[in-house]
């Protein structure tokens, strides 16, 4: 069966996005705002010496967002009426609260909506506390990896020390962002690819290796990544793969239990069928791009217990770059 494709529909679709200026749709009284720029460029240099750019969403009301990568988190508590405002200062952005339910014009999918030509404001609701993610979704492969992305936390209504309502309480809260970096990418241009035109998209061959913005090996040492805790007290990693590899983390020597899938919860108990999963020491927790993983860890006793990512490509299977694609961090209890 031959199916008719409309080329004006399909140019709308690609590389002549439609741009907008235009006020919220349906707008009410938000409980909390956010500003984020988009885009700055940071240059982050990597331990052997090369310089990367990349790409972030800063905050205008924070001078510290102009370095920070992932960049800086929004955090909301479940049932706020949010309003999340892109300044597009260069070219056109979007911001995509990934695992909301937001209304087409709030999605910041541009493909089926709008691009924003200078400021828009996004309005959503969070209804199910756990970790999500926001990021642009122009030319969404590219900048993605150019790092136009940072971490969108939902608590629970009464707020930080609890994953979701009557779930799981922490004392320490962590996050783990694995992301690789194929350099050659971080050179292509705004628009690349969008048209159809062959940019050498069908290939990702990463070079580097980070965490939570982190490059490798320098994860092993970072306060960003290596966690510290005292026996009997329960961390919260909060989990994101930010990267084009399927990641398997590997916590040696400490069990923990999944209490949250892709901003969801395990152990509500409101939802009996949705059980935590427990893992024991030294399993492999596997997750692919944007897939989220709480998880709770209390370790019993003292030590210093490492963590390894292995970026693994989808096709082949194997360690990415020949096999160097590992990252290391630590969990200190004492």
């Amino acid at each position: 069966m031959v199916i008719a494709r409309d080329p004006a529909e399909f140019a709308a679709f690609g590389c002549d996005v439609i741009d907008r200026q235009i006020p919220t749709p349906d707008r009410v009284n938000p409980n909390i705002t956010f500003i984020r720029d988009g885009a700055k460029t940071l240059n982050i240099t990597m331990p052997d010496g090369q310089a990367v750019q990349f790409w972030i969403f800063i905050d205008p009301r924070d001078d510290k967002s102009k370095t920070m990568f992932p960049s800086k988190p929004i955090r909301v508590r479940q049932g706020q009426v949010v309003h999340s405002t892109l300044d597009a200062k260069k070219n056109h952005h979007t911001i995509h609260h990934h695992g909301m339910n937001s209304s087409t014009y709030n999605d910041g999918v541009g493909h089926v909506s709008f691009e924003v030509a200078e400021r828009y404001t996004y309005q959503f609701q969070p209804h199910s506390a756990g970790t999500y993610f926001y990021h642009c979704h122009k030319n969404t492969v590219v900048h993605f990896e150019y790092g136009m992305y940072g971490l969108l936390i939902v608590d629970p209504p009464e707020g930080p020390g609890k994953l979701y309502q009557n779930g799981p309480a922490y004392d320490v809260e962590a996050f783990w962002v694995p992301d690789d970096v194929d350099p050659r990418w971080h050179r292509m241009n705004h628009d690349a690819g969008m048209c159809g035109d062959d940019v050498g998209l069908d290939r990702f061959e990463p070079k580097y290796f980070l965490v939570t913005g982190v490059p490798a090996p320098r994860t092993e040492t970072d306060p960003k990544v290596v966690v510290n805790a005292k026996v009997g007290q329960r961390i919260l990693v909060r989990h994101l793969n930010a990267s084009y590899s399927i990641v398997q983390t590997t916590i040696e020597g400490l069990d923990a239990t999944i209490y949250g899938v892709d901003g969801r919860p395990l152990g509500d108990p409101a939802q009996p069928w949705a059980k935590p999963i427990f893992l024991p020491a030294g399993s492999v927790l596997e997750t692919c791009t944007a897939q989220r993983r709480d998880l709770i860890i209390q370790p019993t006793r003292r030590g210093r217990y490492r963590v390894k990512f292995e970026f693994r490509d989808w096709v082949a299977r194997g360690i990415q770059n020949n096999g160097t694609g590992i990252a290391y961090t630590y969990i200190n209890v004492t």
